[in-house]
């Protein structure tokens, strides 16, 4: 972690911010968010649209893809993360990492917790950047942990 120094872009806003949970954001799961969801994505994999299959599959029900994490809860974070004051305006995603340990199903009652976890200020060819890692948990409505996330933006 960078420590603001004479001319730094790492606010004092965006400092106080650092290891400050947001959250929890509540979602309900229902059917047809995941339908949609695998239809925007062009996934046809029957585990997320075809009741009658995934009844038989290994999880009893359907289940969310992979990816839908990043629906919802990732917005509220990129909204979070943009509205910290920084004299750099521009805004990249950086990357995204999940680890999952349960399964995601119409029903659930999701809770999504994050915090900013690092804090870099780097210089490149086109000058000053603001790397800001936060961490994400998903937990379901008995309070089991279903997935863990690891988003990077960065402020340019």
């Amino acid at each position: 972690m960078v420590e603001a120094g004479e001319g730094s872009v790492i606010t004092e806003e965006i400092r106080s911010r650092l290891g400050v949970e947001v959250g929890p954001k509540v979602y309900e799961i229902e059917k047809g968010m995941i339908k949609k969801f695998a239809e925007a994505i062009d996934d046809p994999n029957p585990l997320w649209q075809d009741e009658a299959y995934a009844r038989k599959a290994r999880y009893g029900s359907i289940v969310c893809p992979p990816t839908f994490l990043m629906a919802a809860p990732l917005t509220e974070q990129i909204l979070w993360a943009m509205s910290v004051k920084c004299p750099l305006k521009g805004f990249l995603n950086g990357g995204n990492e999940f680890e999952y340990y349960q399964p995601i199903k119409p029903g659930d009652i999701i809770s999504v917790t994050g915090k900013l976890v690092d804090l870099q200020e780097k210089t490149g060819k086109a000058g000053k950047i603001v790397i800001m890692v936060m961490e994400s948990t998903y937990t379901n409505q008995r309070g089991e942990v279903v997935a863990k996330g690891r988003d990077v933006f960065i402020r340019n």
